[in-house]
């Protein structure tokens, strides 16, 4: 056990992660030294940021508490805290089925984690000495620009874990972003649970066109990327800004989750099939070259045959970039659990789930086909034993496909500069390339 030591522990999406950087801060202001993600958990104090989106993550997060409680018995680690999605929804539950943590905090309960540690709470960490305090590579980092949802999809429990939807002041954003690009960061990623609802409970207007196009006029941000935007009632104008600024990449995260109007209406969408095609034309019209992300779910309750067939060939026509899927995965007290019955086998959940992958697969390495001969520009990631590993602006990190440059020992690129690539080969997720002197 290593004393004055705080392990603080993540799992989950990026926005995730983003709360978990804010709490460092807390902790590294406080103090403390402060370890993300160790290889070897031995803190005196452990923080588990836990995930509750579905029922894999549920289970992902009951396992690692479980594993942390017996590092705890064998005096491993010290105290153990647990905060985050699945404490925030599910807290009496866990405290009654794993008494032996030391104390559940939901999703927003920083100040009382810190006065439990006898700490004060820093309402600007960074100015208490601690300008950046991130956990991805120091070249690029997320920024959340709003917490909750407004939305009341189906399936989905975050707005019952995150409540309404809050945007951050455009200030407060800008004045992030300036502080991690002076701190060199070169990669912006912004997220939210819907960027697209981003200022209209400021001022009834979407803000997200002016608040990316404010963010390109930072000097040093060579990338800004758009994650988890809705189809519904989705900005246009935020396709002149990508079109128009160099360093918005054309790359946009849109969950589109399905296609057939059965399945739209079921999950309350809000959105028709032809709504949804429209939208796409106009996002391809307008943004030529622009990469799409979705996501996709097999096996929501009615879903039939027919509806995931439908599914398959939006995909096969419209063949988009990065595509994400789940299965279904019945929530409690979500619109699902109060109206519908969760009526379709997992088994074939997952067989159309595997159908779509395969055929995603296939419609990958065809796109990257293509790009065989071409020239990109690509930052570095990672050095690794035969490769430095980077991306093209048309891919995210963690989650998209990355450029794989042979490595020499004389020759190593540089984490997180920018190199010319060309593309000389391909598989269903890489790209293999050389740097263009």
């Amino acid at each position: 056990m290593k004393r004055n030591e705080i392990d603080v522990i993540t799992l989950g999406c990026s926005k995730n992660l983003v709360d978990s950087e804010a709490l460092i801060r807390q902790f590294l202001a406080n103090g403390f030294t402060v370890k993300h993600n160790p290889e070897q958990i031995r803190g005196e104090i452990v923080v588990l940021n836990t995930c509750g989106f579905i029922a894999d993550a549920q289970e992902e997060s009951v396992n690692m508490i479980l594993n942390l409680v017996e590092a705890k018995k064998s005096g491993i680690i010290g105290r153990l805290y647990v905060m985050g999605c699945l404490s925030e929804r599910f807290r009496e539950d866990l405290k009654k089925e794993i008494p032996e943590v030391d104390f559940y905090y939901g999703k927003f309960d920083w100040k009382d984690l810190l006065d439990k540690l006898g700490k004060s709470y820093y309402a600007d960490a960074r100015l208490a000495g601690n300008p950046l305090a991130i956990t991805t590579p120091s070249h690029y980092s997320y920024l959340k620009i709003s917490e909750g949802c407004d939305r009341h999809c189906s399936y989905c429990a975050i707005p019952l874990i995150t409540g309404k939807h809050k945007s951050r002041s455009m200030q407060d954003i800008l004045t992030e972003a300036r502080r991690l690009a002076d701190s060199g960061i070169r990669e912006l990623l912004l997220i939210a649970q819907d960027l697209t609802y981003y200022g209209l409970d400021l001022n009834g207007k979407h803000q997200l066109p002016e608040l990316v196009e404010r963010l390109s006029d930072i000097k040093g941000l060579d990338w800004i990327r758009l994650h988890y935007a809705y189809p519904t009632h989705f900005p246009f104008d935020i396709l002149r800004v990508i079109r128009e600024r160099e360093n918005v990449c054309k790359y946009l995260d849109l969950a589109l989750q399905h296609i057939s109007d059965h399945m739209l209406k079921k999950m309350c969408r809000n959105i028709t099939k032809q709504q949804t095609l429209d939208v796409l034309a106009q996002i391809r019209g307008e943004v030529p070259g622009i990469a799409l992300r979705t996501t996709l779910m097999t096996g929501h309750p009615d879903e039939t045959e027919e509806d995931f067939l439908e599914l398959l060939d939006f995909v096969n026509t419209q063949k988009f970039d990065r595509l994400g899927a789940f299965v279904y995965s019945h929530e409690k007290d979500t619109y699902c659990d109060k109206h519908y019955a969760d009526n379709v086998p997992f088994e074939v959940k997952q067989q159309r789930l595997d159908k779509l992958m395969s055929l995603q697969e296939e419609i990958v390495y065809g796109l990257n086909r293509q790009k065989i001969g071409q020239r990109f520009k690509v930052i570095i990631d990672r050095n690794e034993d035969e490769f430095d590993v980077g991306r093209t602006e048309y891919d995210s990190p963690e989650v998209d496909q990355e450029v794989l440059i042979r490595a020499s020992d004389q020759n190593r690129l540089f984490v997180g500069e920018f190199y010319e690539v060309e593309i000389e080969d391909c598989g269903s997720f890489d790209l293999f390339g050389k740097v263009v002197e």
